[in-house]
């Protein structure tokens, strides 16, 4: 009896405490978290947030995710999920010594300033915009002959040194798959290739798969088929 009592005062006092909470924190946890909003996304991306010192991501990116600099990683029609978690990982996590993604030779990469400003609704925001973006101005092949090796390893990877094709995770066209594999086409040769290298040094260390397998490449595996890719539609 004392027992049931008990969870009878229990319960009541929960109750209690539910009709004391203030309409608003009672509504928030209702809703839960806001979704994203992809036209903020696009007000920072335009125009970033001087007062937080958000630099504008199209002086880099260009507009709309349509970057002119090949240094510069084209960003429209890229998954959400995708974007979302590479902004997370240029910034020092809680506890963590360094950043997953670094840049040439282990050095900061200049993103890790850029993405320090950014609250997580302004990740996803941004992320949510990028993505509902078309990549009006894709980057294409440009060595004709890196094209047979390039579409080789794309196609079928180098089996004696355990390199998978790069088809199975990023898709025989290039366009990857959403929330798991980033959309290569379009993108710039020289980055791609870039990013190659920094997986084989491990100074982007977010992917150990893709460290792995950069690892087992040569430079000259790593440019064709890099090129190959850009090209791809």
């Amino acid at each position: 009896m004392k027992y049931l009592l008990s969870k009878v005062v229990f319960a009541g006092c929960l109750l209690l405490g539910v009709s004391a909470m203030s309409p608003s924190i009672a509504a928030g946890a209702a809703t839960g978290p806001a979704k994203p909003d992809a036209a903020k996304g696009a007000t920072l991306y335009e125009q970033g947030d001087a007062a937080r010192g958000v630099v504008a991501c199209v002086s880099c990116h260009g507009a709309a995710g349509n970057s002119t600099i090949p240094a510069n990683p084209n960003l429209a029609a890229q998954s959400h999920e995708y974007i979302y978690k590479q902004l997370t990982e240029f910034r020092l996590k809680a506890g963590a010594k360094e950043v997953l993604r670094k840049g040439v030779d282990g050095a900061p990469s200049v993103m890790t300033a850029m993405a320090g400003p950014l609250t997580e609704a302004d990740m996803q925001n941004l992320s949510v915009y990028l993505t509902q973006q078309k990549l009006t101005e894709p980057a294409t092949a440009t060595n004709p002959k890196l094209l047979e090796r390039g579409q080789h390893i794309w196609r079928a990877g180098i089996p004696d040194r355990n390199v998978p094709a790069c088809a199975g995770c990023h898709s025989p066209n290039g366009a990857g798959i959403p929330g798991q594999y980033p959309r290569l086409s379009g993108q710039f040769p020289s980055y791609i290739e870039e990013q190659l290298k920094l997986f084989r040094a491990g100074h982007r260390a977010n992917n150990p798969m893709m460290n792995q397998i950069a690892d087992r490449m040569s430079d000259s595996d790593i440019k064709a088929v890099s090129d190959y890719a850009a090209g791809l539609r």
